[in-house]
């Protein structure tokens, strides 16, 4: 699921001209049928620009949300399966290597009838060996194995080094949990408190999958991750990018947590424990936590440890065994943690997994049939016009001194574009995928892939990597290469209509392109300098200055409420939310400089700056369920829709200029002294 939304048009609108033709949403650009003017602008923009929409809006049975973000999901999945089913009705001999092994994997994926008669043998090896283990050092190996998708109370991952991004490091980072954060095991809450009373149930019933029929061995399970959470740090703590960054070497590492078995860990990893240079060097991520993790693990017998790692394993391999362990492990993560009522069609699901074992592959097949190489050009041209609005934004902040300004300048003008699609596909021909053995190809997928990274190390940072497929209904930014990565899954309708109103445009797409963009200079991207390294390059003043503007920002999103008594953690949230809001100022000045000396047309009654805001309020049209929202708000860095619409326009001084019947009083009305400027 995608939570962070951006999107890039498949037009040039650099010069502020858009292609002919009709827009497929509404007269303008926008639906105006979902649309509630019967709520004042002031009162709830979000309800203003889609009440209407709301009102008849439903969660389809087996999603998790509805609107924008669904429909182009939608999209994707219906075009990645005609991708698939080309494949599968192309002759033997016209196959592509490459594309007999996604036919094979996706055929295996499919074949359910092969899934339930196999039952649990192609796991039972693994199952035995859990089984088998003895002490600490068996349990250590097998969470380090690459393909048993069990951690533990350590996760391992090759990274570009935060203070050298030059160079590959071994990240170290808190891990364990079978629940999504540790607040769902502190908080006394009454819907947590009933969710950690499923989570139980859940455990029971997956030992029993493997013949454990007792409920204390569960009730130790979980209490083994309630002592890791006490550990963990937050999910506010750990967005820290100073504090999480910690470079030492594996001895020191020891010395931290003397009592995890670390080269039996990271030696069945298939991590050198020697580089070139000497000894491994390795980052630690929740640094004070390592040494409470390790304690846990030395201190939990090894049958309970046994009983924890069965559980996660047939969590991890639950997509494909039988139906029956499928359902029990859906009706917990996907019913009772996300409110979704049933399991998405098992095409669907197979889509999704080829995306995460053979992405490259399948994005290619996809790009080759829904992303023409001029689209990639055109959109290119876009986020160029995004950026040479920001560099003048930069130059004309009245908060910020000339020697901050300049370094600023030079990290927006070294942004590196990716758009579309990798300018070099992934070789797979290394990966083996054998037909009819699904468990198989997905460990073999998996080791391949793991692999790959270990491979990295030593080795100069490959700055052509994507780290989303092509297909990806997302963008990101990466503070570390300093880049900027649109998606081909995101680079069409309904996020851009080349028919559409300027403004219709750059309210929803420009909006987005400059929430990716403004990740460089949040409350954590604002860390790292032009060439990716984390170092300050900000005065003392600018800095204080900056921290306190975003402090208000905190403050103001600390107030609202995801569901009745559960607020939003404005800290967790801070660098989407400062991103929202510089997104759009930025858009907005984007738009002006786009117009250039005509004046915006008025179209239906409406202005362009007022359309501006409405197109913006509808590209967050969206629900979600309850279990989701909980889910969102308690360890998501990100706010639910509404907050992100109205929020964010209440801190824009171009809304009030656009909708002047804002006045004091109004509910979204902050005086100008109490509006957070950014940029």
């Amino acid at each position: 699921m995608r939570i962070s939304r951006a999107a890039v048009a498949a037009a040039a609108l650099a010069t502020g001209v858009l292609a002919a033709g009709r827009p497929v949403f509404g007269p303008w650009g926008v639906t105006l049928s979902y649309m509630d003017t019967s709520v004042p602008p002031g009162t709830d923009f979000f309800r203003y620009a889609n009440g209407a929409w709301l009102k008849g809006a439903a969660i389809p049975p087996d999603r998790r949300l509805a609107g924008v973000n669904l429909e182009l999901d939608q999209g994707n999945e219906s075009k990645l399966r005609t991708v698939v089913e080309r494949l599968r009705a192309k002759p033997e001999s016209a196959l592509s290597a490459e594309e007999r092994k996604l036919r094979d994997f996706y055929a295996a994926f499919v074949d359910t009838r092969a899934i339930e008669a196999a039952g649990l043998a192609p796991v039972r090896a693994d199952l035995d060996r859990i089984a088998a283990l003895q002490d600490a050092t068996d349990v250590a190996a097998f969470m380090g194995n690459a393909t048993s998708g069990t951690y533990g109370p350590f996760s391992v991952y090759i990274s570009i080094d935060q203070g050298n991004p030059a160079a590959y490091t071994v990240r170290l980072m808190q891990s364990g949990l079978g629940l999504p954060d540790r607040d769902y095991y502190l908080r006394t809450d009454k819907d947590l408190a009933a969710t950690r009373a499923e989570y139980r149930r859940y455990l029971a019933a997956m030992l029993a999958v493997a013949g454990i029929r007792d409920a204390q061995r569960a009730e130790a399970v979980l209490g083994l991750e309630t002592r890791l959470a006490q550990a963990h740090w937050s999910a506010a703590e750990r967005r820290d990018a100073e504090k999480t960054y910690n470079p030492m070497s594996l001895s020191q590492l020891v010395q931290l947590a003397p009592r995890f078995p670390w080269a039996a860990f990271l030696g069945a990893r298939g991590i050198p424990l020697r580089s070139p240079a000497g000894e491994r060097q390795v980052d630690v991520g929740e640094k004070s936590a390592f040494p409470r993790l390790a304690e846990v693990f030395a201190d939990t017998p090894v049958p309970v440890w046994r009983d924890y790692l069965t559980v996660r394993y047939l969590h991890r391999h639950a997509h494909y065994l039988p139906r029956e362990i499928d359902e029990r492990d859906f009706a917990f993560y996907g019913t009772v943690l996300s409110g979704q009522k049933q399991q998405l069609p098992r095409e669907v699901r197979a889509i999704r997994m080829l995306d995460e074992e053979m992405g490259e592959a399948l994005g290619k097949l996809y790009c080759a049939a829904y992303f023409p190489p001029e689209a990639k050009a055109r959109s290119q041209a876009l986020v160029a016009n995004m950026i040479r609005a920001y560099e003048i934004d930069i130059q004309a902040l009245p908060w910020m001194s000339p020697a901050t300004k300049q370094q600023a300048l030079e990290k927006v003008r070294s942004f590196q574009l990716k758009i579309g699609y990798p300018d070099t596909w992934r070789d797979y021909s290394a990966l083996l995928i054998r037909p009819g053995e699904l468990i198989t190809d997905i460990h073999n997928a998996e080791a391949f892939e793991w692999h790959r990274q270990v491979a990295r190390l030593d080795a100069p940072v490959d700055r052509g990597e994507w780290f989303m497929t092509a297909p990806t209904n997302n963008a990101y930014y990466d503070p570390n290469l300093n880049e900027i990565a649109f998606p081909a899954g995101v680079l069409q309708p309904p996020y851009f209509d080349p028919g559409a109103d300027d403004a219709a445009n750059y309210g929803a797409i420009g909006a987005t392109i400059g929430h990716e963009m403004s990740h460089a200079f949040d409350d954590q991207g604002s860390k790292y300098d032009a060439a990716g390294r984390l170092h300050n390059w900000w005065t003392p003043e600018d800095r204080r200055n900056f921290d306190a503007r975003t402090a208000r920002l905190a403050q103001q999103y600390d107030r609202y409420q995801a569901l009745p008594g559960l607020h939003l953690n404005g800290r967790l949230t801070l660098g989407e939310n400062i991103a929202d809001l510089a997104g759009l100022v930025i858009a907005g000045k984007a738009y002006h400089l786009a117009l250039g000396d005509r004046p915006a047309p008025l179209i239906g009654g409406l202005t362009g700056e007022q359309r501006f805001y409405i197109a913006y309020g509808q590209s967050w049209r969206e629900i979600w369920s309850d279990g989701l929202t909980r889910r969102i708000a308690l360890s998501d860095e990100h706010s639910p829709a509404e907050f992100r619409v109205n929020g964010v326009v209440r801190n824009d001084a171009g809304w009030y200029a656009a909708f002047p019947q804002v006045k004091p009083g109004a509910a979204l009305y902050l005086a100008p002294e109490e509006r957070v400027l950014l940029w």
